[in-house]
């Protein structure tokens, strides 16, 4: 059986989406020093990094970035975090994925995240596919999608940013 691959999100509409993303995180977080965005590795990593860009530009907010490391298919007790929890206690931390599909990743690191006391958690995903098995939704999204449970969403950051529908 053939599968068509069709592009839901160009370069430049995924540059656009991250710099809305950025601006609505900012008005969020106006009266904060400074904010902790959390990257899930790797695209999700990729993604908060694009952000953390784009709010330095935008803001005199300080932006920490912090690496969310995980065994996604097997979550349990698998999170780690670059930065020490003592690095994000009373700060507000954006959890940022490029793709919230079931919402296992996510689900995980906002449990990860809640062992310490945060000022504000919120989520920020680049695509939300609408196929969550678990109570979270994102925040921040670039793009919603009802999609069927046999496509996937791939996103390829890089010189040409892309987000495919397979």
């Amino acid at each position: 059986m053939q599968t068509d691959n069709n592009i839901i999100l160009t370069h430049e509409q995924i540059q656009h989406k991250i710099k809305r993303i950025a601006y609505q995180i900012y008005e969020t977080n106006v009266d904060e020093k400074e904010i902790i965005i959390a990257g899930i590795a790797e695209n999700g990593y990729i993604f908060a990094k694009r952000l953390k860009i784009i709010l330095e530009d935008i803001s005199d907010l300080k932006i920490t970035l912090c690496k969310v490391t995980m065994n996604k298919k097997s979550p349990h007790n698998t999170v780690k975090t670059s930065i020490e929890a003592s690095d994000y206690q009373n700060k507000p931390v954006i959890l940022a994925d490029d793709v919230l599909n079931s919402g296992t990743a996510l689900i995980y690191g906002v449990k990860h995240f809640l062992d310490v006391p945060l000022t504000r958690f919120k989520t920020a995903v680049l695509v939300n596919r609408n196929h969550k098995k678990y109570p979270i939704k994102a925040d921040f999204k670039g793009i919603s999608l009802s999609t069927s449970l046999h496509e996937h969403i791939i996103v390829k950051f890089g010189d040409e940013d892309l987000a495919i529908l397979k």
